[in-house]
């Protein structure tokens, strides 16, 4: 049989823990202005999609990752860049390296995968309200779209 020692009791009874102390019993240290690691990825996606929204206008080329010009996912590799993180080149490869979550759970800042036979074509990152900021195709310019099937996949930028 295991003891358990519950933090706050530790707290309680002491009036400070250190922080070996809350790793030996886990619990969880936040240093006062701190931020936790979902605040973080949130502030990461958040810019991610600020970001893309600063490229609208900006012309379709396969193959281009900006700054002028972008393929569909040549803009999600460029918008996560400037937030912070880097992410694979192509659309399959950034969905195979993402957290796949439903679309009850999507977040702004999530990719946005529209597919086929269970490969990953196109992808965008999702905006909120049913739309994407997107590179749509040859001939068309990134722009914020309505998401126009709920045959796609989400993913979460880790």
């Amino acid at each position: 049989m295991s003891a358990q020692v519950h933090v706050p009791s530790l707290l309680s009874r002491a009036g400070t823990v250190s922080a070996l102390t809350l790793v030996a019993v886990g619990g969880t240290l936040v240093a006062p202005g701190g931020t936790s690691q979902a605040q973080a990825a949130s502030a990461v996606a958040t810019k991610a999609v600020k970001v893309a929204a600063s490229k609208q206008g900006s012309p379709y080329r396969w193959g281009a990752t900006g700054p002028n010009s972008f393929d569909c996912s040549g803009l999600t590799v460029y918008s996560y860049k400037k937030a912070g993180k880097s992410l694979p080149r192509t659309t399959q490869q950034q969905y195979n390296s993402t957290r796949h979550v439903s679309a009850a759970h999507r977040r702004k800042g999530d990719l946005v995968f529209f597919h086929s036979d269970g490969y990953a074509y196109h992808v965008g990152i999702y905006a909120g309200h049913g739309r994407i900021w997107h590179a749509p195709k040859t001939g068309s310019t990134v722009r914020l779209e309505r998401i126009w099937t709920k045959n796609v996949w989400y993913g979460r930028v880790a």
